[in-house]
């Protein structure tokens, strides 16, 4: 899981910033959190804050270390303006279990790798330094002593050129590492604003309609829309052109789905299209930006239920004030991010929230400063 996350020197974060996972010690609503670590998260902030920026700096590792979607449009106007340093700086901290997991890069833009550094349980694994005088790279993995140390000239991350090169020893470091490869891996980002604009996961897209009917989940996705409070029956047709789709059955009258789906129940849809994914354990972290502009507040903590049922760290982001209570989840599991600074309800007052405490209503009244 990820432990914690810094980023300096990107878009609107000219400081450092560091998003820290460590849960608290709340004994109510364990399924928010998972081995001392939230593992559902909310977050909270003004627009312009820099939710959506925050989203896309936990993914720009997607770009140099996998060949997932890592779409380009999302990071233009790179580095802060105006900037105080010529790079961006990124540090994710990982805990697999007892192993520990560092990862520090820097880049110029989305594409451009400078320095990078590996450490799993305080030790120096692989390292590269592209920036001074002497370039040079470090290999401490049994059975990637001997790579090419001629990788520090060249704009190709040292991490995924260990991967893709090396048949690495049986150890607990190797063991480590791939979970750390395996977790970048299967890291999805996506929103409902954009159509189905993704970060992460896989690469390629189909229609939603198309990708439920060849898994064979009509009969799921249908039942999954009652739950969710929208009363309907799905059945799948042939349309004109030879292609199934799904419709909406009236008794016997059929309607195309998406010709007459509300916004919101097109959110819905979207929303499946990756959870299918996620309940199959493809996913490791999951970032969903806006996750429910479109839908009412009691379709929001349906949604925020289903993915704490499941075995995967998410972050949403929100401005529902109407899901921050602990009755869905707990102050150490809702962020606020101000300034640049992001941290959870119970760090950013004094008073001591327990499990009566009405915390939307103190979030109104501005008491988290």
């Amino acid at each position: 899981m990820l432990e914690k996350f810094s980023v300096t020197n990107f878009k609107n974060f000219n400081e450092k910033l560091t998003f820290d996972f460590t849960a608290s010690d709340y004994q109510f609503n364990p399924q928010s959190v998972k081995e001392g670590l939230v593992k559902t998260a909310i977050i909270y902030g003004a627009n312009a804050s820099g939710k959506s920026n925050l989203g896309f700096a936990m993914f720009d590792i997607v770009q140099h270390l996998t060949d997932n979607a890592s779409k380009g449009s999302f990071y233009q106007n790179y580095l802060t303006k105006p900037n105080k340093y010529p790079c961006a700086e990124f540090e994710y901290c990982f805990m697999f279990k007892q192993n520990k997991v560092v990862y520090r890069y820097s880049k110029t833009d989305h594409e451009t790798l400078l320095d990078e550094f590996l450490s799993i349980n305080n030790k120096e694994v692989l390292s590269v330094k592209r920036t001074g005088e002497r370039k040079r790279a470090k290999f401490s993995l049994q059975g990637a002593e001997n790579l090419n140390q001629g990788i520090a000239t060249a704009n190709l991350s040292i991490i995924k050129y260990v991967k893709e090169n090396t048949l690495l020893e049986s150890n607990d470091d190797n063991t480590t590492f791939n979970q750390f490869f395996d977790f970048i891996d299967k890291m999805l980002f996506f929103r409902s604003l954009e159509h189905n604009a993704y970060l992460g996961l896989e690469n390629g897209a189909k229609a939603i309609d198309k990708d439920i009917i060849d898994r064979g989940n009509v009969g799921n996705f249908e039942k999954f829309l009652n739950e969710a409070g929208i009363e309907c029956k799905l059945k799948v047709v042939v349309d004109e052109n030879n292609e199934e789709k799904i419709v909406f059955d009236f008794e016997g009258e059929s309607i195309s789905f998406f010709a007459i789906a509300s916004q919101g129940t097109r959110s819905i849809a979207l929303f499946y299209y990756w959870y299918q994914r996620i309940q199959s354990n493809k996913a490791s972290f999951v970032f969903i930006d806006e996750f429910d502009s479109f839908y009412h507040h009691n379709l929001s903590k349906f949604i925020v239920k289903k993915l704490q049922e499941i075995d995967v760290q998410v972050v949403f982001t929100t401005h529902n004030t109407v899901i921050m209570n602990n009755d869905l989840s707990r102050p150490d599991c809702y962020f606020i991010l101000n300034n640049g600074k992001i941290a959870s309800l119970n760090k950013l007052t004094d008073k001591e929230l327990r499990e009566m405490h009405n915390l939307e209503k103190l979030y109104r009244a501005k008491k988290f400063v």
